[in-house]
């Protein structure tokens, strides 16, 4: 093996002094001479600072500003040609790497790979969401993302970047995370190499950016509303500088915005207009999900559109709840049992 570095791996961390050590632990202990590895604390008040340091790897402080901030910083001192952003409370599994830097050449922009989702102790909650096929793909899925906003893709942990697009960072001064305009940017800058192996440990507990397994907080979704209208945006500057031809689709025209309106709705303890569940509808019959998924969110909306406000809030809990579910559960749910 190379002594050059081909992965930088720049793990950002704030307040997880519970969790970063194991992050760090799976990557050492898979350690390979061709992959550099950096720790940013962004000004952890808690004891993450001191695990960090224990640990013995290239780490620096900063002011806190934002996972995305830490993360360029981290970007501004490695020099690996590929990155691969791991968050502070998530993990590599035993020989992911060998699997990722395997798979990576220079006409890659994007490699990504399923997550096992496991609690805060580090059992397995569920298998990887979102579970991912093998391809290796790139003028399709610019085309899915000009026509829909978007493709189905991991969170953070479970991509690796050419390090040009990790650049596009730089510009998305409106997002706070590391995973936004890289994900959507990259199938027009190259090949998404994606594997369907989970590689990497999501974990799940009270205090996830995303919010995932929490009940849905009102202010979270509106900012994932917004956040995602101001991508879509970036990008579009973007496409103009690589090939001005390219249409990309409007906000208000894809999926996303109005299902995540559909769910604002319901977690603000209103019932979403009956006049827009049409085309929602429409909508979710020419999405590239299966006929099981689309049957569920059809029955999701068709509920969260007709029932009483507590009820319709207890059905969008059931639907953001992480774990196996079913027919009877959701009955459950809004039933209140």
């Amino acid at each position: 093996m190379s002594d050059e570095p081909k992965l930088a791996i720049i793990i950002s961390c704030y307040n997880y002094e519970a969790f970063v050590e194991r992050a760090i632990r799976s990557v050492l202990n898979q350690w390979r001479s061709d992959c550099e590895l950096v720790v940013v604390d962004d000004g952890s008040t808690d004891r993450s600072w001191d695990v960090i340091r224990r640990s013995g790897v290239t780490a620096y402080r900063t002011a806190n500003g934002s996972q995305r901030v830490a993360c360029l910083y981290g970007l501004d001192r490695t020099t690996a040609p590929f990155v691969l952003f791991l968050d502070a409370d998530d993990e590599l599994k035993p020989a992911a790497l060998a699997a990722i830097m395997d798979k990576l050449d220079h006409d890659v922009a994007k490699l990504q790979f399923s997550l096992e989702r496991i609690d805060a102790d580090g059992r397995r909650v569920i298998e990887a969401a979102p579970a991912l096929e093998a391809f290796r793909r790139r003028d399709a899925l610019a085309r899915q993302v000009l026509r829909t906003g978007v493709y189905k893709s991991p969170p953070t942990s479970g991509n690796v970047f050419r390090r040009d697009v990790c650049e596009l960072l730089r510009e998305a001064t409106y997002d706070r995370s590391a995973d936004g305009i890289t994900l959507f940017a990259a199938p027009f800058m190259g090949d998404v190499i994606s594997l369907s192996e989970e590689l990497g440990r999501y974990r799940i507990h009270d205090r996830n950016i995303s919010g995932l397994g929490r009940s849905p907080d009102p202010a979270l979704l509106e900012n994932e509303i917004w956040r995602f209208v101001a991508r879509l945006e970036h990008l579009r500057t973007i496409l103009a500088r690589l090939n001005p031809g390219q249409r990309l689709v409007s906000a208000q025209d894809t999926f996303y915005f109005p299902e995540r309106s559909f769910c604002l709705s319901l977690a603000r303890g209103r019932r979403p207009p009956l006049a827009r569940l049409p085309a929602l509808l429409v909508q979710l019959v020419v999405q590239d999900y299966s006929p099981r998924n689309k049957l569920a969110m059809a029955t999701f909306f068709i509920l969260g559109a007709c029932l009483p406000r507590k009820r319709g809030q207890a059905l969008l809990a059931y639907r953001f709840m992480v774990g196996r579910r079913s027919i009877e559960g959701l009955l459950d749910a809004i039933r209140g049992t």
